[in-house]
């Protein structure tokens, strides 16, 4: 997608823009370079990733070493669509699935980075019985405090490499994982990245996702809420307290297209 007709967002000095309109676009982009052998970092931007970028210089310079940005979250495919784009929601937890069998299809063998020991292993359960023939090359979940962008996480990216990783799914939530990717893409340039946030808490049932039909009527909002009120109340109030101005964002660019 060409970056001047894309949606983009004002993050302080930085401008983030949605780089990939759907999931065939994002099926097709990732096809490619994993045929290529070419490297790429996927993020997917909501509400409170915007919140996050206009705090942290940075989270916004890792996320300006993304190739690859899709709309995570009905708000942000609504602005998009808003600002004259025909954005559709693509998360990171419902990507994880296709990019597997992408990459089993071309022979690229996946690593995980993030959660827990038990997470990885009931997610790799999982998605063997999804994917069958899915090369899984490399797992590991870093200890509390782990810095993503110190000499460990140079460590774990050069013993995924060594293990003939090509595609590193990361769950260590924003923006750590956002940060390791930037990392990861200037230290293993081959290499792919993509921030999946809790996806592999919901294959291992550790987390509950919302119901499909809330999904569906874009509720699954509340289902966080209701699941998580004390953690989440004051996320989604920052997240709401941007959004007057993110519309008026929206419909400036509609009349400069």
């Amino acid at each position: 997608m060409n970056t001047r007709r894309a949606m983009t967002f004002e993050t302080g000095e930085t401008r983030i823009a949605v780089t990939v309109r759907d999931r065939a676009a994002l099926d097709a982009q990732l096809r490619e370079r994993m045929r290529r052998g070419e490297g790429y970092a996927l993020a997917t931007i909501n509400l409170d990733h915007l919140v996050k970028l206009r705090r942290d210089p940075a989270f916004r310079a890792a996320y300006a070493a993304h190739d690859l940005v899709t709309a995570d979250g009905n708000p942000i495919v609504w602005l998009g669509r808003l600002a004259g784009h025909d954005l559709s929601l693509v998360t990171g937890s419902d990507a994880i699935v296709p990019m597997c069998r992408t990459a089993a299809q071309l022979g690229v063998k996946v690593g995980f980075v993030g959660s827990t020991d038990a997470v990885l292993q009931a997610a790799r359960a999982y998605l063997r019985g999804e994917v069958p023939n899915l090369e899984i090359a490399f797992a590991e979940a870093p200890p509390m405090g782990f810095d993503p962008d110190g000499p460990d996480a140079a460590d774990i990216l050069d013993r995924a490499a060594a293990a003939g990783a090509g595609l590193l799914f990361l769950a260590l939530g924003a923006p750590k994982q956002e940060r390791f990717a930037a990392l990861g893409r200037r230290l293993q340039p081959e290499m792919g990245f993509a921030s999946i946030g809790a996806g592999l808490d919901f294959f291992s049932g550790t987390q509950r996702r919302a119901p499909a039909w809330m999904r569906r009527f874009a509720l699954e909002w509340v289902w966080r809420m209701l699941s998580d009120p004390r953690r989440l109340a004051l996320r989604y109030t920052d997240c709401a307290a941007i959004l007057p101005r993110e519309v008026f964002s929206a419909l400036r660019q509609r009349r400069h297209r």
